[in-house]
């Protein structure tokens, strides 16, 4: 029981971890593109090229001398730079609001229906906490969404597909850190394409690319590498709820850095997401194992 317990709050910090960078990512992704310091392609090399370097530095001074086989795959870097190239892009035509709106509503719809597909099926009180956590998100998103670029809206869709079948591909790694460090590497060919197609629209400012180191080598790098451990204790549904927490975790970053007010919204669709994830969490157990006792 009491490893039980430990291992959950090791997957709880874990996750709370893994959200904050996902949300950094996001702020520093958005300050990047919406400010024009760095053009799309640029800031998709220099994340994922930073992200490279940082792992690979980690892997070389790291004592963990694991024998694990696994080396991340190329199907899982491809995803993982589809995913990179097409949020820069659609971040040039979509607001902040519009844009988080599509990815994560498409992480989530992606990671359920794989699971749906694989033959999981949610008790009632998952979908309850699914829809709860969705509503809570669009509640809080809504007051920033505009009518999406048709081509902003289809590039963001395509990024949280992307996201959402990496995300379900590294709920397996046997060794997090490597995996996620050739996943990193094996996108390099990649970008050396797409250097080659977009070098004469590239634009760079030291501010530009100041950020899209801090996106590719912290919030990216060991931001999805500590991901990766959490996904071994987590179940597709949860690591697809979950995330809807990141967009509240930004709202309340501005709260606390950028002396933003809490509003009734906030409270009100943090409130909600929370409650949803909780369901989902403690649902099935509490409602199926503790009455089958019965």
């Amino acid at each position: 029981m009491k490893r039980s317990y430990g291992f959950s709050v090791k997957t709880l910090l874990l996750t709370g971890f893994a959200l904050i960078a996902f949300a950094a990512n996001s702020v520093l992704g958005r300050l990047a593109l919406g400010e024009k310091t760095i053009d799309a392609s640029g800031f998709t090399v220099i994340r994922l090229l930073s992200g490279a370097i940082v792992l690979l530095a980690i892997l070389k001074i790291s004592s963990n001398k694991s024998t694990s086989p696994t080396k991340g795959s190329w199907s899982a870097s491809l995803m993982l730079f589809i995913y990179a190239v097409a949020f820069s892009f659609a971040y040039v035509t979509l607001d902040t609001g519009t844009g988080a709106l599509i990815l994560f509503g498409s992480v989530q719809i992606t990671m359920i229906l794989l699971s749906l597909i694989s033959g999981n099926r949610l008790h009632i009180t998952e979908w309850g906490g699914v829809s709860l956590a969705f509503i809570g998100f669009v509640y809080l998103m809504l007051p920033g969404v505009t009518t999406p670029s048709i081509m902003g809206f289809v590039l963001m869709t395509i990024a949280g597909i992307a996201w959402g079948i990496y995300t379900l591909k590294g709920r397996t790694s046997a060794n997090p850190l490597m995996d996620t460090t050739y996943n990193f590497l094996r996108t390099i060919p990649l970008i050396i394409i797409l250097t080659i197609v977009t070098f004469h629209d590239i634009h760079l400012s030291a501010d530009g690319i100041l950020l899209a180191v801090l996106s590719g080598g912290i919030a990216s790098g060991i931001g999805y590498t500590i991901w990766y451990i959490a996904l071994g204790g987590l179940s597709i549904t949860k690591a697809a709820v979950v995330q809807l927490l990141v967009p509240v975790i930004a709202a309340l970053g501005g709260v606390i850095f950028v002396s933003e007010p809490i509003t009734f919204r906030l409270t009100i669709s943090a409130t909600m997401v929370l409650g949803g994830i909780l369901m989902v969490v403690l649902g099935r157990y509490y409602f199926v194992q503790r009455f089958a006792v019965k």
